[in-house]
């Protein structure tokens, strides 16, 4: 039995898709996202930011995205994020504005700016519509024709992909597939075999293949998700708690015998509540139905309704 890491935990998607030695793995994702063909298939990337493993107590100002050029000096940005925290479409902008500008130094035409594409992996829902994947451009509103073509995003909603392996009929689906559920699989998937690329994916992913930093990492960063969830369970508790306390105060106040039946109700009602949302904020931050099972008591049934 194989056990596999997270592609959605920060170290894990950068060792993944970042490795300077395994470069064929980025290149088969970015031309299956961007659909690349003929002419305009990656054959080459250079990786301005390649793996290494992060030291801990430096994460918090580590951004582990990952930046490659093509043959063409095309620059491509890839992001994992994990939680929705409101502003990511004017976050890609600016990392991706920053990347164009970056490349003109003082005194140079315009002229030898190059292409920027960004991609962003969301483990959250972002955008209206049920494809998982969207394609946005800077169109003419009259001819509906690209004429700025200098930038391209793609968005991939995780949360979006429900096919089986059974129904993964392109690269991109395995892809994205292995994205989303490689860590709850005890084996390579007869699926993908046969192509280099996702099999290096499951290799890098073999966490029986990593050293004790990349663990060590690993795991504060699973554990950073976890502690991030936990705060929002239970600031969510504490305003229901205090909400629940000011009916009871009032009610005793008034002296009404109602009013504490009411509250009664209300604090049973209030606990289930309590229990949607901590599953909402958990669903939010990317973890899996059993383990939001075993924070709120709800079933996998509720917790799939949520999602």
């Amino acid at each position: 039995m194989m056990k596999f890491a997270d592609p959605k935990n920060d170290i894990a998607f950068k060792k993944i898709f970042g490795d300077e030695n395994h470069k064929e793995v980025l290149i088969s994702f970015l031309n299956a996202v961007l659909d690349f063909q003929g002419e305009q298939t990656i054959v080459e990337v250079e990786l301005t930011n390649p793996y290494q493993v992060p030291k801990i107590e430096a994460l918090k100002e580590t951004i582990l995205d990952i930046k490659v050029t093509n043959q063409k000096q095309e620059h491509f940005i890839v992001e994992m994020q994990k939680k929705d925290l409101g502003d990511f479409a004017k976050r890609s902008l600016y990392y991706t504005s920053k990347a164009y500008v970056n490349q003109l130094d003082a005194g140079k035409n315009y002229h030898k700016l190059k292409k920027v594409y960004f991609i962003g992996l969301l483990n959250f829902i972002m955008f209206e519509g049920q494809s998982c994947i969207s394609r946005h451009l800077i169109l003419n509103q009259e001819t509906n024709t690209q004429d700025l073509d200098d930038f391209e995003f793609c968005f991939i909603e995780l949360q979006k992909f429900s096919k089986p392996l059974g129904q993964l009929s392109t690269l991109l689906d395995k892809w994205i597939y292995f994205i989303k559920n490689a860590s709850s699989l005890e084996m390579v998937p007869k699926e993908f075999t046969g192509n280099s690329a996702l099999e290096q994916a499951f290799d890098s992913a073999q966490m029986y293949n990593w050293n004790r930093e990349e663990m060590d990492v690993y795991d504060y960063m699973h554990l950073k998700a976890w502690d991030e969830v936990n705060a929002i369970d239970t600031a969510v508790k504490k305003a229901i708690k205090k909400t629940t306390e000011v009916v009871a105060k009032r009610a005793k106040q008034e002296g009404i015998e109602q009013g504490i039946e009411q509250e009664q109700r209300l604090s049973k009602k209030q606990r289930e509540q309590d229990k949607i949302e901590t599953a909402k904020n958990a669903i939010s931050q990317g973890l899996e139905n059993q383990t939001i099972t075993a924070i709120t008591g709800l079933s996998i049934e509720e917790i799939e309704k949520l999602r």
